[in-house]
């Protein structure tokens, strides 16, 4: 992820870098920061760079952010604009620039790290990436490459869409605190984490996954990963309004009955 300041005072721009510092670290989320004490300057270094999330502040000396933010909206459409303000004086106009949110100054670190909850919850989940150290490097795989990992002898094996198997040595907790953030990924046991992108099937206690791994739930998680997977289903669309199959995959009786039961389609017979 890549984050720009663009403020004219350096202790606003070092107080917000800071923050920002402290609550993604926390939330182990890879990204860099630039500043820049301008608007002129950002616009000079956005066609280089492409910002995934701009806080730009409107009061500044030179050009104010609701016209550099007008310029750059010519060329980028996507990035999440958040202004960094003393009133909001400029909401109507911030609307028309797409702007996120307005983050009142002084605001606290709270407030902040709400925001980039917010933010982070907006973020193509295509663009999220693990980094993890290989061989004395950093290495960045993208979430969606991801089919499974598994955590024995104190190594984790990450098995990608690459067919090729990653080993870095790393505690199972720590590997998986960015993947459970998102709701592509669910832990099946004590060592053994999957993305629902890449499951075609789940039997009621085993996940079927698409490079023919067969993943076994834990018995306390059957439930959960039964629910996590409909869940999962309904919100990538792949059922029709008829509760059809979904034409990807073969899909056991199992599958097909939890997400009906969800959804209300039909009853539970422990119900009636």
């Amino acid at each position: 992820m890549l984050i720009a300041i663009v403020d004219d005072i350096a202790e606003e721009r070092i107080l917000l870098r800071t923050r920002l510092e402290n609550i993604l670290d926390q939330k182990n989320v890879e990204f860099h920061c630039y500043e820049y004490e301008n608007g002129e300057a950002f616009l000079k270094a956005s066609k280089e760079h492409d910002f995934t999330v701009l806080f730009l502040d409107i009061y500044m000396n030179g050009a104010n952010g609701i016209e550099i933010a007008r310029e750059f909206r010519n060329t980028n459409k996507d990035c999440l604009l958040i202004f960094t303000t003393t009133s909001l004086d400029h909401a109507l106009e911030g609307f028309k620039v797409r702007a996120m949110h307005y983050l009142v100054k002084p605001y606290t670190e709270e407030e902040l790290s709400s925001l980039i909850d917010e933010i982070l919850s907006r973020i193509p989940a295509s663009e999220k990436k693990l980094t993890v150290k290989v061989n004395g490097s950093d290495l960045q795989i993208p979430f969606k490459t991801i089919i499974h990992a598994d955590h024995f002898s104190h190594m984790i094996h990450i098995h990608t869409t690459k067919e090729k198997e990653l080993v870095i040595r790393q505690s199972f907790g720590t590997f998986t605190a960015p993947l459970k953030e998102d709701s592509r990924f669910f832990i099946c046991n004590r060592g053994t984490i999957i993305n629902m992108e890449h499951a075609v099937d789940f039997d009621g206690t085993m996940f079927l996954l698409d490079d023919g791994s067969k993943i076994v739930v834990s018995r306390e998680l059957c439930k959960p990963a039964r629910q996590h997977f409909m869940d999962y289903l309904f919100k990538r669309g792949d059922f029709d309004a008829d509760f059809n199959f979904p034409d990807f995959g073969i899909y056991s009786f199992d599958s097909w009955y939890a997400a009906c039961l969800s959804a209300g389609k039909i009853i539970s017979e422990a119900n009636t």
